[in-house]
């Protein structure tokens, strides 16, 4: 994976050590799914979009918390010994494998028996290079061109790994298989929904009845906010947005957009000369009028590109986390915000 910082193995090492002394105390690995004081089952997510999930579906029937605190960037996550220690003792776990090489590896020595990759509950894609932008060029942006197309493209069974959209989004997820963006494209998110009350009901069938009716109230939720993408998106000026992070690939292919990301996966890295001067052409050609970067990153990069193209900045918020600068108190609200400025951006009529 491609990883901006790198990741220290030292507290995971100790941690596994500490957690094989241990794992014959612990509950989480051994017989049912634990639960806390309350009765609840005591759930731990990876990040943010994996703890909006386990606390819709669990409702109060779970106590959830998460490895990765709001304001942090998850990529960048390094847990504590106390933390990698604390997973045996967990329930359910519930994580996105490929996107935070220490969780991986913490969960992997924790052993939990109800432990749940979302990344297996959908079909992860590979995103093109910005390189592959050259292949829509001609192409016309308009409602006609994406006609018959409820969604962009459909993703319901089949894998992508050949298809190349959503240009500048370069990622080398190899254990994940793809891209794990997945919670960004509505429909890949209620699909793994789906799988997560499945898979709780399992874990806790005295209320299986509970998570398959929150999960049945979050699918119809992503829907409409599906519906609302498609319908606020079907026909706009220009099908082409800029932003720091490459993370919105499977949004773009869903709704038939081509995103530029400035430098690929890190937000917070620079641009070579040879790529600036290609999106100065893509902004050009495409009638770009927006840089946007997120509210986990450095927005340096976005507003100087900005400043030297004579465009506009905004946020486009990949939602790995919760925090005051966010546009939304959760996912739905954010992912609404993010509707409102790429229609503002892409000219939407």
């Amino acid at each position: 994976m491609n990883v901006r910082r790198s990741i220290s193995t030292t507290a995971v090492a100790g941690a596994a050590v500490l957690g094989l002394v241990t794992l014959s105390a612990c509950s989480g690995s051994s017989g049912g799914a634990a639960k806390d004081k309350d009765g609840k089952l005591d759930v731990v997510a990876s990040f943010y979009p994996m703890q909006f999930l386990a606390e819709q579906i669990g409702g109060d029937k779970v106590s959830v918390s998460t490895l990765t605190r709001p304001g942090v960037e998850p990529h960048d996550l390094e847990l504590k010994p106390r933390q990698i220690a604390e997973l045996q003792d967990a329930g359910f776990i519930l994580y996105l494998k490929g996107l935070q090489p220490a969780v991986d590896e913490a969960i992997k020595q924790a052993g939990v028996k109800n432990t749940v990759d979302a990344a297996t509950l959908t079909t992860l894609e590979t995103h093109g290079t910005s390189e592959d932008h050259s292949a829509h060029e001609g192409e016309p942006h308009t409602d006609e061109a994406h006609e018959g197309d409820a969604h962009g493209h459909e993703h319901s069974a089949e894998p992508h790994a050949e298809e190349s959209h959503g240009g500048g989004h370069e990622h080398d997820h190899s254990e994940a298989g793809g891209d794990p963006h997945i919670w960004l494209d509505p429909v890949k998110y209620a699909e793994v929904a789906k799988g997560v009350g499945d898979r709780l009901a399992k874990a806790d069938p005295g209320n299986a009845a509970t998570y398959r009716k929150n999960t049945d109230e979050l699918v119809k939720k992503l829907g409409a906010l599906d519906t609302s993408f498609r319908e606020g998106l079907k026909n706009t000026t220009t099908r082409t947005f800029i932003t720091t992070h490459s993370a919105f690939g499977y949004l773009a292919e869903r709704y038939g957009l081509d995103q530029e990301g400035i430098a690929g996966l890190d937000p917070e890295s620079e641009p070579s000369p040879a790529r600036v001067k290609e999106l100065q052409r893509v902004a050009r050609e495409e009638k770009v009028t927006t840089v946007f970067f997120e509210t986990l990153a450095s927005d340096r990069t976005a507003r100087t590109l900005a400043k030297d193209t004579g465009l506009k900045t905004d946020v486009l918020d990949p939602l790995e986390g919760i925090t005051e600068r966010s546009k939304g108190a959760d996912y739905l609200e954010v992912m609404a915000s993010n509707l409102a400025a790429l229609q503002k951006a892409l000219g939407a009529k």
